[in-house]
């Protein structure tokens, strides 16, 4: 049986919800595929309005501007993260078997059968990887987390902070420790790809393989 998940996203990125339309998911699929293909520097709306043989005005209605684009990505695929992280750790048997799903996960190391629509969620992890921090390192970073658009990302950290005092109860950093581990996910894997001297991938593994297992052994040679 085919099923399609749908995530609920912060009302604040979008002046019409995309979700709602054909239109509207049409735009969000292919600035995955667009974003991917030349990056979110020179992305611009009249860049996709040509990708898909449509109108800026069109896009306009939909979103306000690129930066609210992004977080609605990224918001979705926070969301998808933390959806997939609550339901597949709960047949682990110990905390350190589900951490260790986690770190597959967030490595793009773990292969997920649920319906995703037409989101090419490859690119969509390599878009995550290399524009993640653009949401946030912005001079008005604080305007914008009032509007709580941080929230799934904020969720999932939560929940693997959970996990981490599951394995380790009087451990005291374990939030520091679940956004550290998420981001270094990001960073050393984009290290590994494009600047590998900043890493000791020197066999040059696959990229994915070589960052869940230095998170693997940078995580659990702090919880043991």
């Amino acid at each position: 049986m085919e099923f399609q998940l749908t995530f609920r996203v912060n009302p604040s990125l979008f002046l019409r919800d995309p979700d709602s339309s054909e239109v509207g998911k049409n735009i969000v699929k292919n600035s995955i595929e667009l974003m991917h293909e030349i990056g979110y520097e020179n992305f611009t709306f009249k860049k996709l309005s040509q990708y898909i043989n449509s109108t800026e005005a069109t896009i306009y209605r939909y979103f306000p501007n690129k930066h609210k684009l992004l977080l609605y990505i990224l918001n979705w695929y926070w969301s998808y993260l933390y959806y997939h992280s609550q339901v597949n750790v709960k047949g682990k048997a110990s905390p350190k078997d589900k951490l260790r799903y986690i770190l597959r996960l967030i490595t793009n190391n773990e292969v997920v059968s649920a319906g995703f629509g037409n989101y090419d969620l490859q690119k969509l992890y390599e878009i995550v990887i290399s524009e993640s921090s653009k949401v946030y390192l912005v001079k008005d970073v604080d305007l914008i987390n009032k509007e709580q658009v941080f929230k799934p990302y904020k969720e999932l950290c939560a929940f693997v902070a959970e996990i981490i005092l599951e394995c380790k109860k009087d451990y005291k950093f374990s939030k520091s420790l679940s956004s550290t581990i998420i981001e270094t996910a990001h960073y050393q894997q984009y290290f590994s790809m494009h600047l590998p001297r900043l890493t000791d991938n020197s066999k040059e593994v696959n990229h994915s393989i070589y960052v869940l297992e230095f998170l693997e052994n940078f995580v659990f040679d702090i919880l043991d």
